[in-house]
């Protein structure tokens, strides 16, 4: 890939995190992305996402800790930003 399109690519992840949970943080970032693709693939391919749920149970479980973790920070930054 084109650096350009990486760093442009990137700039367009911080600002989905920015707006999804209120935060940037590398670390977070990679959790919405993570949240992201995994989201896609079990509406895009449920049969895909169930086969590596049943191959990887640890991961599955990790997953389900990053995506009610998303969903708490979402819910904390839209209450604050209702304020």
């Amino acid at each position: 890939m084109e650096k350009v399109f990486v760093q442009q690519f990137e700039a367009l992840l911080e600002k989905y995190s920015e707006l999804l949970v209120g935060e940037t943080a590398e670390e977070t970032k990679e959790k919405v992305k993570a949240w992201a693709l995994y989201t896609h693939i079990a509406k895009s391919m449920p049969a895909l996402a169930k086969h590596w749920n049943e191959l990887y149970p640890e991961a599955k479980e990790e997953m389900k800790q990053i995506i009610n973790e998303i969903k708490q920070m979402n819910d904390e930054h839209r209450n604050s930003a209702k304020k």
